[in-house]
C-alpha cells in the first residue's frame, strides 16, 4: 500500500467495467488493469493505468483487486485458471468481484480464495448500467466480512451511491438477483404500457413526466419509456445478460422452493427477445415484443 491510497487492480474492463476503471484512475489511484481483450487494456494504459500480462500480475502488484466479468464460469476461470488472480493473490488483500453469478458459487469461490491465497472476498454485484458507473452512482449490493468491506468502502466511494453490506459471501449476489427480478418485471411492464400509450394516441414519452412522483414511478420507467418510445438502439446492457440473470433467480427459486410466477414470465419474455435475434440488443428493445420492426 502506497502513502495515502492502496494499490488497485482492474481485471474486465467492459462495458461497466471500462468506466469504472477510468473513475479510480481520475481518482489518483495507482492502477494495475488486465483485460482478456489486450485492447480493453491498453486504452486504459494510454489513460495512464499500468497494464499487466496476466490476471496474477495485476494482483500480484495490488492490495485491493477488482473483477467485472460476464458469468460464473468466467470469474472462476479468471480467478483460479492459468495465471490468474488467486496465483498472484497479495496475502491480506482483498478482492471485490463486481460481477453477478450464482450465491453459492460466490461464497464456495471465497472460501476458496482466503484457503488457498489468504485473500478477502467480496461479492458486490452492481446496478445502474453504464450511465450508473460513468458517473459513480451505482447502486453496489456486498456480501462479505465487515472487516474487508470496511477496507475497500472508500475506494468503492468513488464507483457507487450507495454500497451495503447486506450478509455474508453471497447475500450480495442474493440482493443482486431481487435487483434483477424488479427490473426484468419492470421492463416488460413498461413496454406493455409504452405500446398501450402509443395505440390510444399518447406520446409515450410524456408518460415519464405525468406519473412523476406517484406510486408507478421508478428509474425503469423514468430512464427506458422515453428510450422504448423513441426506439433508442444505444447498447447500455445486454438482453442476453438480463436473460442470464434471471435464469439464476429461477433456479434459486427451486432451490429454496420459492414460487416467483411473475418473474417466470418475464423470463420467458426476455427468452422471446433472444429468439428473435436481440440477445445482444440493449433492454430498451423489449418494446419490440409488441411491434413487427
Amino acid at each position: 500500500m502506497t502513502a495515502d491510497k492502496p494499490r488497485l487492480g482492474y481485471v474486465g474492463l467492459g462495458l461497466m467495467g471500462g468506466p469504472m476503471a477510468r473513475r479510480l484512475l481520475a481518482a489518483g489511484y495507482p492502477l494495475t488493469v488486465w483485460n482478456r481483450d489486450p485492447a480493453k487494456a491498453e486504452a486504459l494504459g494510454d489513460a495512464g493505468a499500468a497494464v499487466a500480462v496476466s490476471a496474477a500480475a495485476a494482483a500480484r502488484a495490488s492490495d485491493i483487486v477488482f473483477t467485472c466479468l460476464t458469468d460464473t464460469a468466467a470469474v472462476e476461470a479468471v480467478v483460479f485458471g492459468p495465471d490468474g488472480i488467486a496465483a498472484g493473490a497479495r496475502r491480506g488483500g482483498v478482492l471485490v468481484d463486481f460481477s453477478s453469478m450464482r450465491p453459492d458459487a460466490a461464497t464456495t469461490f471465497a472460501a476458496r480464495l482466503r484457503a488457498e491465497a489468504g485473500m478477502g472476498w467480496i461479492d458486490a454485484p452492481v446496478s445502474g448500467g453504464v450511465p450508473g458507473a460513468t458517473s459513480g452512482t451505482l447502486a453496489v449490493m456486498a456480501g462479505g466480512e465487515a472487516v474487508d468491506f470496511e477496507r475497500v468502502a472508500p475506494v468503492v466511494a468513488h464507483l457507487a451511491g450507495r454500497f451495503t453490506l447486506m450478509g455474508p459471501n453471497g447475500a450480495g449476489q442474493t440482493t443482486k438477483l431481487i435487483n434483477q427480478m424488479i427490473v426484468g418485471c419492470g421492463f416488460a411492464i413498461v413496454a406493455e404500457a409504452c405500446q398501450l400509450a402509443e395505440d390510444a394516441g399518447i406520446d409515450p414519452a410524456r408518460i415519464p413526466q405525468a406519473l412523476a412522483g406517484g406510486r408507478a414511478d421508478s428509474p425503469v420507467l423514468q430512464q427506458y419509456m422515453p428510450r422504448m418510445a423513441a426506439r433508442d438502439r444505444e447498447v447500455q446492457a445486454r438482453i442476453a445478460i438480463m436473460i442470464k440473470d434471471l435464469t439464476t433467480v429461477m433456479d434459486e427459486a427451486r432451490r429454496l422452493g420459492s414460487s416467483l410466477p411473475m418473474t417466470g414470465l418475464a423470463t420467458e419474455l426476455h427468452k422471446m427477445l433472444a429468439k428473435r435475434g436481440l440477445a445482444d440488443a440493449d433492454n430498451a428493445e423489449t418494446i419490440r415484443l409488441f411491434t413487427n420492426e
